[in-house]
């Protein structure tokens, strides 16, 4: 018995037997073709890349209605990538320039592109890098004539060192999924969750020591798989499994109960979305409206800029999926690593620092004004607030409303509809902007925490680099200050504040923000109901002082045996909530 831990995307705990699936480092055939075969070669990898698209549009047709929204989404983004020209087009060049063969050319290309991806520094987009090499590996195992298995069989745990989405669909019998790449951001774990399958992401070497038919113990939520457990412990997890299923039966029937404390605050819980589909989930689950919208996916994958209209199309879906709850569109926050200049633009020496987000946006001026163009279209269909990301300075805020007013006008000019009253707001991920926030809202409508960014500034630590990670602390007191005095500064100018970073899910930090004064969070949509137990649950009268109390130290051993006993020892004896 042994036991391996990683990142836990939810949906509980599942046990089973383990069917490995095989590696996707196979080795690449690299030879030259002689010229009067060149022709022959291209046509055998466009023969290929056509196999691959028929699969996944297949697979698409396949599913049923009630799949998730997010499969379709994630079947047409790997779709998209075959039609990059700088993997299929420039992967077809090398084939007849350099005489490569077809597996050599495609393999480079997508390893050229994917290392652009690793350096951003957004974790979301680091992880369209491994998309890439999804798309890329099916589409070698049609040139070595091996297609897509849709698998049946036996109910099992799969496990591998990664798995594309439209595998991960056709694996019907999937109990749940032992990966060893990837993060909480990556697709894999998207559509996991999206399909309320347990998932473990991150493990390193799951799938070279794990073997076919061993049991396995998978723990969505505690990130933990267990390798051929033993009797005792087996009978333990089955006994935690039966009351997880209970608890998430229970978990249910808050869907449509108000968020209000026990001392009657009214707490708005919002989801964050990467897909326009993702929006009519995160209303199922009675989401007060979509908090973060991030409006990367548009523009990655692809060389084109997307048009105006393609963007409008998208907002407007989440919109009036929503019907006439709020939707929070972030405009593009990417990098100067972005993936849309050629390859042979120079990346920045320092992308967490360098002409990222609003500084590129501001810098590229046309694409800015298309998609705020595109946002304030959407808002005539439902009510719209636009949420600009990493501001910190005071004339990035007076430049970017000068660029929505001109927008504004760009579209009556034109004669086309715009919503009216837009709420502008800013992103606060920098300490500067924390410690700016009273200039901040002198100027905007409202302000949103992002805690994911805010945390790396304030501590220098970068936490997809494991050497330094352990140093990553959601609850160090100078990240907690800057949290509070953010909130505090809103309430006090009377404008809303919200948290859209990871913290937000956390049940753990549930209660910390909302002693700080927080009524407003943002959270992936599986979080939405534990989260709002939580928040019936407790009593910001009875937090308050004590979490005043919790920031005035500056020790952070103490400050987490504070926050733990904020749920330990809080009032949560409560008479079942009903619906």
């Amino acid at each position: 018995m042994f036991t391996l831990c990683g990142t836990g995307i939810g949906g509980g705990i599942v046990i089973g037997r383990a069917r490995v699936l095989e590696s996707r480092r196979f080795d690449i055939a690299r030879y030259r073709v002689a010229e009067e075969l060149r022709d022959a070669e291209q046509a055998r990898l466009r023969r290929a890349l056509g196999e691959v698209k028929a699969d996944l549009a297949a697979l698409a047709d396949e599913l049923p209605p009630e799949a998730p929204p997010e499969a379709r989404a994630l079947l047409e983004v790997h779709s998209m990538i075959l039609d990059d020209p700088s993997l299929a087009e420039a992967a077809l060049t090398l084939v007849q320039a350099q005489g490569w063969n077809a597996e050599w050319a495609l393999s480079h290309q997508a390893d050229e592109l994917a290392e652009q991806f690793a350096g951003f520094e957004d974790p979301y987009l680091r992880e369209r890098g491994r998309d890439v090499q999804q798309v890329t590996d099916r589409a070698l195992k049609a040139l070595a004539g091996m297609r897509a298995r849709h698998g049946a069989g036996e109910p099992a745990i799969y496990v591998a060192s990664d798995i594309a989405p439209g595998d991960m669909l056709a694996l019907k019998s999937a109990l749940g999924f032992a990966i060893d790449l990837g993060g909480t951001t990556s697709h894999t774990a998207i559509l996991a969750r999206s399909m309320n399958l347990p998932a473990v992401v991150g493990l390193g070497s799951a799938s070279e020591l794990i073997e076919d038919d061993d049991w396995l113990v998978l723990d969505g939520e505690a990130g933990v798989v267990i390798v051929a457990p033993d009797e005792p412990l087996l009978a333990e997890y089955r006994r935690r499994q039966a009351a997880d299923l209970a608890e998430r039966e229970k978990l249910l029937g808050l869907v449509s109960v108000p968020g209000d404390t026990r001392d009657g605050t009214r707490v708005e819980l919002h989801a964050n979305i990467e897909l326009p589909e993702e929006a009519q989930q995160a209303r199922d689950l009675g989401a007060d409206g979509i908090g973060l919208f991030r409006s990367e996916f548009l523009f990655m994958n692809r060389r084109d800029l997307p048009a105006e209209d393609e963007q409008y199309e998208a907002y407007r879906a989440a919109v009036l999926a929503m019907r006439g709850k709020p939707v929070t569109i972030r405009t593009l926050d990417i990098g100067a690593d972005k993936a849309l200049e050629p390859p042979t633009a120079g990346l920045s020496p320092n992308p967490a620092l360098g002409q990222r987000a609003i500084r590129f946006c501001l810098a590229e001026p046309e694409m800015f004004l298309a998609q705020l163009r595109a946002i304030l279209r959407a808002a005539e269909h439902g009510p719209v607030r636009l949420l600009i990301p990493m501001l910190a300075h005071r004339h990035e805020i007076d430049h970017s409303l000068a660029m929505i007013a001109q927008a504004r006008e760009q579209l009556r000019e034109r004669g086309q509809h715009e919503g009216a009253g837009v709420p502008v707001g800013g992103m606060i991920e920098v300490p500067a902007a924390a410690l700016s926030a009273r200039l901040f809202l002198s100027r905007l409508d409202f302000l949103s925490i992002g805690t994911n960014d805010l945390i790396q500034y304030t501590l220098a630590i970068d936490r997809a680099d494991h050497t330094v990670a352990p140093l990553y602390d959601p609850f160090h007191p100078a990240v907690l200050r800057l949290i509070a005095m953010t909130i505090r500064e809103a309430r006090r100018a009377g404008k809303p504040v919200s948290v859209c970073g990871e913290m937000a899910g956390e049940v753990d930090a549930t209660r910390l923000l909302l002693g700080m004064g927080l009524q407003q969070f943002s959270m992936h949509t599986a979080s939405l109901l534990p989260v709002k137990r939580e928040v019936l649950q407790s009593d910001t009268r009875w937090l308050a002082p004590r979490v005043a109390r919790l920031l005035r130290s500056d020790d952070p051993t103490r400050v987490s045996s504070a926050i733990r006993r904020l749920r330990e020892n809080g009032p949560i004896g409560l008479s079942p909530v009903r619906p």
